[in-house]
């Protein structure tokens, strides 16, 4: 015997399409007209109404998108112009950047190279006075400074050598007391020269470079003074390397002409 149709077990399909029905009964009609409502200008453009900060929080969509023209008439956003002057900062900013780094290269590769000559010119003098008036004159030609001077402590001490012409003589305990115990090199900016260290060229000197000068052990400490009329010549973010190679360099020299142990 036959069963009637209608009796028959519904079948996988039917079953299926009940499970959806019964899903999407629970949801609103706006719901349900968003998901399969297509994606149009007009939606786009409400859901940019009520989110205004959209593109601010996501910047880069403005480097992708195509903007309008400048004029498009009332009401219209100008987010080309927008972009072309972000760009422009962008690109002031990189290019005074990039000014600012090629002036400090050339700024250090003619420091360096003022170095080296400084170097030779001492390594050539013929003389140990020679050599002094090297370091106390010709430095300073050199390496484009006002004042350069040399001075070494001197005690009291009765019958002790004087230092040879062109050094100054600075009382005991003068180094430490400019530069401190620790420290071998003080780069000062915006200042008035010390007559006790640059003497009747101190008035020339806005910025300075101190250099304490290890030269012996049996010799008393000395300075090495570089002095500049330009406030900004030296300054203590500045780098000391060459200034301490060309200490290293005088030392040597001071040894070898003196027959000093180190």
């Amino acid at each position: 015997m036959t069963g009637n149709p209608s009796d028959a077990a519904p079948e996988k399909g039917d079953e299926e399409k009940a499970a959806s029905e019964k899903k999407n009964s629970g949801k609103t009609a706006s719901q349900k007209s968003a998901q399969t409502a297509p994606l149009t200008a007009a939606r786009v453009a409400e859901y940019l109404r009520r989110h205004p900060d959209f593109l601010a929080r996501n910047p880069a969509l403005l480097e992708k998108i195509k903007v309008p023209g400048r004029d498009q008439g009332d009401g219209v956003v100008d987010l080309q112009r927008f972009m072309v002057e972000r760009l422009r900062s962008e690109l002031a900013d990189l290019t005074a950047t990039r000014d600012e780094l090629l002036v400090n290269v050339r700024n250090n590769m003619a420091t360096q190279n003022r170095t080296h000559e400084a170097i030779i010119s001492l390594l050539a003098a013929r003389s140990f006075e020679h050599f002094v008036e090297t370091v106390t004159t010709d430095l300073a030609i050199v390496l484009d400074l006002d004042v350069v001077a040399l001075a070494v402590e001197q005690s009291d001490v009765e019958g002790q050598s004087q230092p040879p012409a062109g050094v100054r003589c600075l009382q005991t305990g003068t180094v430490n007391e400019v530069l401190g115990p620790t420290q071998n090199i003080l780069l000062r900016n915006d200042i008035d020269g010390d007559p006790l260290i640059f003497g009747a060229g101190a008035g020339l000197v806005r910025s300075d470079a101190l250099i304490r000068l290890d030269i012996s052990s049996e010799a008393p400490p000395a300075l090495l003074a570089l002095g500049s009329r330009q406030s900004d010549q030296f300054d203590p973010g500045q780098g000391t390397e060459l200034l301490r190679f060309l200490a290293q360099v005088i030392e040597h020299t001071f040894r070898a002409w003196l027959s000093l142990p180190e």
